[in-house]
């Protein structure tokens, strides 16, 4: 019963090892095996048997929460704060351009400001964005 026991470990892949995770694994994979012993003994055949006990089974994201594994959006995370990271850099670096423009061909006059207020909103979006995200 090979393909259950890798069907529980891919289910079991971000779980952290510790005995009581390795416990619940080993019960789930007795389980199972018992499971496709009674279908066997019904009339299934073997690779039918597995199969129709890994669907019955479904997932695990409940025995995950039980476990204390969060879900992973570290992905989505980790990219809401590279657009912020982006976002800051990017807007300092338009900021400064304007600033040069503005005292270098006009320094009597000071523009620079009103496209700093319109760069400051990418930055500004890009920081609540990434706290809902976390």
């Amino acid at each position: 019963m090979k393909k259950i026991r890798n069907h529980i470990e891919e289910l079991f892949k971000d779980v952290p090892k510790t005995e009581q995770s390795e416990i619940v694994k080993q019960e789930i994979i007795q389980n199972l095996e018992e499971k496709v012993m009674f279908l066997m003994e019904n009339g299934k055949e073997e690779e039918d048997a597995i199969n129709k006990a890994i669907v019955e089974f479904g997932d695990i994201e409940e025995l995950k929460r039980e476990l204390g594994v969060k879900k992973s959006d570290n992905k989505k995370s980790n990219f809401a704060k590279l657009n912020l990271s982006y976002s800051i850099w990017g807007s300092g670096l338009l900021i400064a351009l304007f600033l040069f423009i503005n005292f270098y061909y006009t320094p009597k006059t000071i523009w620079f400001v009103y496209p700093t207020f319109g760069l400051l909103w990418w930055p500004l979006s890009m920081y609540f964005y990434w706290q809902r995200k976390k």
